[in-house]
C-alpha cells in the first residue's frame, strides 16, 4: 500500500510539472503548489485536535510552496465574496506571517446587544464564508470570541463562549466539517481598544475566525491557539 502510494505522488507530480509551461515566468510557484496539493492528497493526515495526534486521513496537508498560493487562493475568493462587507466594515481580512487568514466578525451586525442568536441578516455573509470554507478544507478553523468589559468576568467569559460557539455552529450546520471547528472564548481579557469609550466597547465585542492551514509536518500547529495581537498594522502583519 504504501508503494503504491509513493508511485502514485511521484507519477502525479511528474503530470503536474509537465503541465507547466517553461516559458510561464509563474511556473516555480504554480509547480510548488501543484506538487503540495498531491502531496497533501496522498498523505492525507489527519491531527486529533484533542489530542494532537494523527488519526488517518481527511484533511490533506499541504506541502513546499503549496501553502502560501492555497492561502492566497482562498483569501482572494473570501475579498471577493465578502466585498460589501468589508466596504461596511462589518467584517475585517487580515493575512499574518504565518499564512494563517484572521476574519474580526463586527458584534453590532452578528448579534443583538447580549445575546449570542445571530442576526437573521448576518446569516447570508456566514452562508458566503461558509461556501468558502468548505472548498479550502486544509485549514483548521479557529473561533473565538470577545466582549467588552461591562459585567462581570465570568458573565462575559460565558458570552464570548456562546457567540463563538453560535458561530462556529452556523458553520458546521452548512457542512464545514466538525473535525476542523474549534471555538473558545476570550471574555474581555484581549480588547482591540480602550473600554472607556462606547467606540473602544464596539470594537473590543466581536468574533474572530482564524483559518490556519494544515502543512504536512507540522500538523499539529494547524490547532493551537491562535495567539493574541496587538491591533493595527496592515494586512500581513505580526
Amino acid at each position: 500500500m504504501k508503494r503504491a502510494l509513493g508511485v502514485f505522488a511521484v507519477s502525479g507530480m511528474i503530470v503536474l510539472a509537465g503541465c507547466t509551461d517553461p516559458s510561464d515566468p509563474n511556473r516555480k510557484t504554480k509547480t510548488g503548489a501543484l506538487v503540495g496539493a498531491v502531496a497533501g492528497a496522498v498523505i492525507g493526515h489527519q491531527v486529533d485536535h484533542k489530542r494532537g495526534a494523527y488519526v488517518g486521513a481527511a484533511l490533506g496537508a499541504l506541502a513546499g510552496g503549496g501553502v502560501g498560493y492555497y492561502m492566497d487562493e482562498q483569501q482572494r475568493e473570501l475579498e471577493e465574496q465578502l466585498a460589501r462587507e468589508q466596504a461596511e466594515h462589518e467584517l475585517e481580512i487580515q493575512r499574518m506571517q504565518d499564512d494563517s487568514l484572521k476574519l474580526t466578525l463586527d458584534s453590532e451586525v452578528s448579534f443583538d446587544f447580549d445575546s449570542a442568536v445571530i442576526k437573521h441578516g448576518f446569516q447570508e455573509t456566514l452562508d458566503k464564508l461558509a461556501a468558502i470554507i468548505r472548498k479550502y478544507d486544509k485549514t483548521v478553523v479557529h473561533v473565538v470570541g470577545h466582549t467588552d468589559s461591562i459585567g462581570s468576568d465570568e458573565y462575559n467569559q460565558r458570552l464570548s463562549e456562546r457567540r463563538a460557539r453560535a458561530v462556529g455552529e452556523y458553520l458546521m450546520s452548512h457542512g464545514v466539517q466538525a473535525s476542523r471547528v474549534q471555538m473558545e472564548g476570550r471574555g474581555e481579557t484581549q480588547p482591540r481598544a480602550s473600554n472607556a469609550t462606547e467606540a473602544g466597547r464596539q470594537l473590543n465585542r466581536r468574533v474572530e475566525i482564524y483559518l490556519q492551514p494544515v502543512v504536512e509536518g507540522q500538523e499539529n500547529r494547524a490547532y493551537e491557539r491562535p495567539a493574541a495581537h496587538a491591533p493595527g498594522g496592515s494586512s500581513r502583519y505580526y
